[in-house]
């Protein structure tokens, strides 16, 4: 860490009630510039986070939701928040708990008094590598350590031409999931696929799974299953972690 500029930017959001000793370490290692956005919102009222930049925030004692990144993010002439992916629609760079706009990497946790659950899902597709590394802890019932789990590969180079996600330069900025983009429930696993037999991996999962083996690449994705942590008192999340 020495050998690198590493800026540390420490907040430790502390406040009154509904707070825990559950730790959640955000780190940008991206060369741009990301914007932290929870549904539900999880009260970070300054959700930039630059290059190199690392923040400590006290999670709630109990939580249920998803986080993620925002990227390519500005201000308009009428002061219009926007973002190029994942935007929460609100105007404002802190989210007021409307779904990203696609696509989007997600990280859905549970937090428990006895446990958190965690996940990378692609289920909405991916715009940003990311990384989730418990620190201690091991799985809840069993002896083992809590799994890293993340999806950190170059889904650019894979992305399937129909899910592409260009911005208004015809750039790529992402890669929707199957389900958002063609709205088959085949994809989705609804309707007649609603069913465990009936939800199976699709020739565009497959090729999501084949890069993040270890994310859920659609609806009825269980492998590997979400995980639930003990005794963790620090989660990692890094986002460009390579």
């Amino acid at each position: 860490m020495a050998n690198r500029a590493l800026i540390i930017l420490l907040l430790l959001l502390l406040t009154t009630g509904g707070r825990s000793d559950l730790i959640f370490y955000y780190e940008n290692k991206c060369s741009y510039p990301v914007w932290l956005a929870a549904r539900p919102s999880i009260g970070d009222s300054d959700p930039e986070r630059g290059p190199n930049t690392l923040e400590i925030f006290s999670m709630p004692d109990q939580w249920t939701g998803s986080i993620w990144a925002r990227t390519k993010c500005s201000f308009n002439a009428s002061y219009y928040f926007s973002c190029e992916t994942g935007d929460c629609g609100s105007g404002l760079k802190e989210c007021q708990n409307p779904p990203p706009a696609l696509p989007v990497t997600l990280l859905n946790f549970e937090i428990k008094p006895s446990f958190v659950s965690y996940e990378v899902s692609l289920n909405h597709g991916h715009n940003i590598p990311v990384r989730i590394q418990p620190d201690g802890g091991s799985l809840l019932g069993e002896v083992g350590p809590c799994p890293v789990v993340d999806c950190i590969e170059a889904i650019s180079d894979v992305c399937p031409s129909p899910l592409v996600a260009q911005n208004s330069d015809g750039r790529y900025i992402g890669c929707y999931s199957a389900c958002d983009e063609f709205k088959d429930p085949k994809y989705c696993c609804t309707g007649n696929y609603s069913s465990p037999g009936a939800c199976q991996p699709n020739d565009y999962s497959k090729t999501f799974k084949r890069l993040c083996k270890l994310a859920h690449t659609y609806p009825g994705d269980n492998d590997p299953p979400t995980y639930k942590c003990t005794g963790a008192t620090r989660y990692n999340i890094t986002f460009c972690p390579f």
